[in-house]
């Protein structure tokens, strides 16, 4: 069974799922024995409108990964989540450390912080190309080591 990935953000919306997408395409592309999935920390996981971002599915298109559809909608993050996974990464650790400690004290001093910022800092162009730049980088390591 490959080794599991599990990306967080707040709404399971945007970064998230661009960040589980854009992985498992690179987890192909190298061969890695690794498979991303994604959830969200928010309380209420239905205030974006439908069930992706555009941003999300125009980022992915432009890289050549062509989403299942329909969409799934967005999930919430259950305690059973870092059980399964062997690798768990909240995008902004300003954003997501303090959802953490609320919600799941145990784990929040055992996953990566990374420093993704949402749209009320980047752009969506912006913010998702450096996320996959970052995937990328983290994808060619795991390859190499």
């Amino acid at each position: 069974m490959p080794k599991q990935l599990l990306f967080l953000c707040s709404g399971n919306y945007y970064r998230s799922r661009f960040a589980e997408h854009w992985f498992n395409a690179l987890a192909r592309q190298y061969k890695l024995d690794w498979v991303a999935d994604s959830r969200g920390l928010a309380d209420d996981l239905t205030v974006n409108i439908g069930p992706i971002a555009n941003a999300t599915v125009e980022a992915l298109a432009q890289r050549g990964v062509v989403l299942p559809t329909p969409h799934r909608y967005p999930l919430p993050t259950i305690a059973a989540d870092f059980v399964q996974a062997d690798w768990v990464i909240a995008l902004k650790e300003a954003e997501h450390r303090p959802m953490m400690q609320r919600k799941f004290a145990a784990w929040a001093d055992r996953i990566t912080y990374w420093h993704i910022h949402d749209l009320d800092i980047w752009s969506a162009d912006e913010g998702l190309s450096i996320l996959a730049t970052e995937l990328e980088k983290h994808a060619k390591l795991m390859v190499n080591g």
